[in-house]
């Protein structure tokens, strides 16, 4: 399984980038959300975990303009935020999120969360 990490912090790239692939990932990174949405292009993921706030573009302007692209509208995409509001899970799925994920990141939610979409 294919997946881009979206993510502007290093330390967080670094840490979701070397758990993934110890599990048998095959992990893409991108830093802001311009540069996510070309990698996507690129290499077509099965799943983005998208960070929300990010420079550039945000993570919910790239999940609009990921979800309008055809090559790639139908890929699974998880929110990653610090903000566990109701609200902040709303914006996502409102923008074509299809999950939604709190930081810091609950390694083994998120590889749940990562597994539900893999089959």
């Amino acid at each position: 399984m294919r997946i881009l990490i979206a993510e502007d912090h290093p330390d967080n790239r670094e840490m979701l980038t070397r758990r993934l692939e110890r599990r048998g990932y095959e992990v893409h990174v991108a830093e802001n959300g311009a540069e996510a949405v070309e990698k996507a292009k690129q290499c077509a993921p099965d799943l983005i975990l998208m960070d929300i706030s990010m420079p550039v573009m945000s993570g919910i302007e790239a999940t609009k303009v990921l979800r309008q692209t055809p090559d790639v509208a139908g890929v699974k995409i998880v929110a990653l935020t610090a903000h566990a509001m109701e609200s902040a899970r709303r914006e996502c799925m409102e923008a074509g999120c299809d999950d939604f994920a709190t930081k810091p990141v609950d390694f083994a939610g998120l590889v749940a969360l990562i597994e539900k979409y893999a089959a």
